[in-house]
């Protein structure tokens, strides 16, 4: 697995973030706005339901190569959601996908120690994502969230 590393974003990587981009066959599934991290950043600002938003570069080495907002009730067991999870075009399919999930997986673990369940949806088109995240161990609860399929890992 490609060694990445998770970084916050702020005001000093922001711009970075707003240049990655996917393929336009894949736009659908990551978000309904280009550049999909610009609607990812504005749900931080605004916070929908009232949950924390925190949004994340994917980095290999000093490059951010992907991006996804983690969504979460403090001190909650399962309110714990990630969205718009991607990898930029130009550094798909090198394993980083993997590698920023474990990382996320481990990075939740640490710092929100009552979480037990991590979950996403997956575009009901998107038959890659949905095989990405099986792999990973994730399963498909089966219920719509967001008019999407929902996948749950427990931790």
């Amino acid at each position: 697995m490609a060694q990445v590393t998770l970084k916050r974003i702020t005001s000093e990587n922001w711009r970075e973030a707003l240049e990655l981009s996917v393929n336009v066959e894949q736009q659908e599934f990551v978000a309904a706005i280009t550049p999909p991290v610009a609607i990812a950043l504005a749900k931080a600002y605004i916070r929908p339901d009232g949950r924390m938003v925190e949004p994340y570069g994917i980095y290999l080495e000093q490059n951010m190569v992907g991006f996804f907002n983690l969504h979460y009730t403090p001190d909650s067991k399962e309110d714990y959601w990630v969205f718009h999870f991607f990898i930029d075009k130009r550094f798909q399919r090198r394993g980083l996908g993997s590698a920023a999930m474990a990382n996320l997986i481990k990075h939740i673990k640490e710092t929100h120690p009552s979480c037990h369940c991590i979950r996403l949806t997956v575009h009901p088109k998107n038959e890659a994502g949905k095989s990405f995240y099986t792999r990973l161990g994730f399963s498909d609860n089966k219920i719509l969230s967001f008019g999407e399929p929902t996948y749950s890992i427990y931790i």
